[in-house]
């Protein structure tokens, strides 16, 4: 097992307005873009924080419309071979919602959903001659944290760890929310696991991106029309949060280490 995987890598929004998009998460966490043209493929725009790209976006796929999907946000994760994994993934109860493919000069993909449909991507990046730096977890525009909500949180805990090799940092117990584990990859605490609240419709990954304060956050998601869904709320370890949807629907989160 390389030391990448299992990691979590990257987050990709899928949208019917992209334009929009860019103007909102522009506002609200303070990305710029720019524009990646892959042979074959649709247009990509890069969302990036200080000039390094860490989410993605496209167009809504065509062949997605019809099915229930909202807009939405999904993470990759990087595994050293993606057909094994997506062969992991079938032989432990997931399912491989869209065969291992090539991207050109990007890497290999597939789309997978644990055993209570949680999807997210499995990805073998290309090899880079000069990766970016790995920004610090809570520098501004970054991914600050990864959560899921899941079917039941210690079986989906026990196969991540099967799966990616994750481990359990600690447990934090919240009442009638049930038992939070945050897990570990690779030794860094990089997300928690928890029993999907009965409101919570389906078992599903969110992602939180790091802005410097919460409460002008709220005030830049509703002014661009955006809805404050949960919070904001302060977390262990003195952080906020909050849980919105963006003007097309997309489920996001924000985390701040203060109001």
């Amino acid at each position: 097992m390389s030391d990448t995987d299992g990691k979590l890598i990257w987050c990709e929004l899928m949208t019917h307005d992209t334009e929009a998009a860019v103007k909102f998460y522009g506002n609200v966490v303070g990305w710029t873009t720019s524009e990646m043209t892959v042979p074959g493929q649709p247009p990509y725009t890069i969302f990036e924080a200080d000039g390094v790209g860490v989410g993605g976006m496209m167009d809504f796929p065509a062949e997605l419309e019809g099915q229930g999907i909202p807009p939405n946000w999904t993470g990759y994760i990087a595994v050293d071979d993606v057909d094994k994994s997506a062969k992991d993934y079938a032989a432990n109860g997931g399912t491989v919602r869209r065969q291992p493919e090539d991207i050109p000069t990007i890497g290999r993909f597939a789309v997978v959903a644990d055993p209570h449909g949680a999807v997210v991507c499995i990805m073998t990046p290309a090899p880079m001659d000069n990766p970016p730096p790995e920004a610090p977890m809570g520098a501004p525009g970054n991914i600050g944290w990864h959560e899921l909500y899941a079917g039941n949180g210690e079986e989906a805990f026990a196969f991540y760890s099967k799966i990616f090799g994750w481990t359990k940092d600690r447990d934090l117990e919240m009442g009638e929310m049930g038992t939070y584990r945050i897990f570990a990859e690779h030794g860094k605490p990089v997300g928690g696991i928890m029993t999907k609240p009965p409101g919570v419709p389906m078992a599903a990954w969110c992602y939180y991106f790091n802005v410097p304060a919460i409460d002008a956050a709220i005030e830049r998601v509703k002014a661009g029309g955006g809805k404050l869904l949960n919070g904001p709320m302060e977390v262990p370890g003195g952080s906020w949060i909050i849980q919105a949807s963006d003007p097309e629907g997309a489920f996001f989160c924000l985390v701040a280490p203060g109001r």
